[in-house]
């Protein structure tokens, strides 16, 4: 294993175990429950929006499962404040490709920032659900926020 993949796992762990996001908002905009049927894992994500504009203001969450799951969700609450719903999208949009490489290329961090740690799961087919749900709930959020053109 490469220092950078150490780097990757070490991230992963530490965000599954002091979750950035964990907890639901107070006051919401957008609501989403996802469940993976092939592990069990589950989340429900909401997204609260800057009064007057398409930015998000904050990504709550609550959730149970495996630690890559809960990683990502965790990563994700870290990233999504401050962008509007066009690069939110743009941004699921290239997680949800490097997820698709098995493993292939090199993502691009200075997009991705540190979801890129997640490029090693893109190995493991049975991992791609885990790593997807929480941003799949926020894609389902996004459409009842601002459906897409």
């Amino acid at each position: 294993m490469s220092a950078l993949d150490g780097l990757y796992q070490q991230l992963i762990l530490d965000h599954s175990k002091k979750r950035s996001g964990d907890g639901l908002l107070e006051h919401h905009d957008a609501q989403h429950f996802e469940r993976n049927p092939s592990c069990g894992d589950e989340i429900t994500l909401q997204l609260a929006m800057e009064p007057g504009t398409d930015t998000v203001a904050a990504l709550g969450w609550t959730g149970a499962g495996c630690s890559i799951s809960m990683a990502s969700a965790s990563v994700l609450s870290e990233m999504a404040p401050g962008m509007s719903v066009d690069e939110l999208r743009a941004l699921i949009g290239e997680f949800r490709e490097m997820l698709r490489s098995r493993g292939a290329g090199e993502p691009d961090d200075e997009v991705l920032g540190d979801a890129v740690a997640f490029h090693g799961v893109s190995k493991f087919v049975m991992r791609i659900k885990c790593a997807m749900l929480a941003w799949v709930a926020a894609e389902a959020c996004l459409l009842e926020v601002r459906p897409a053109s």
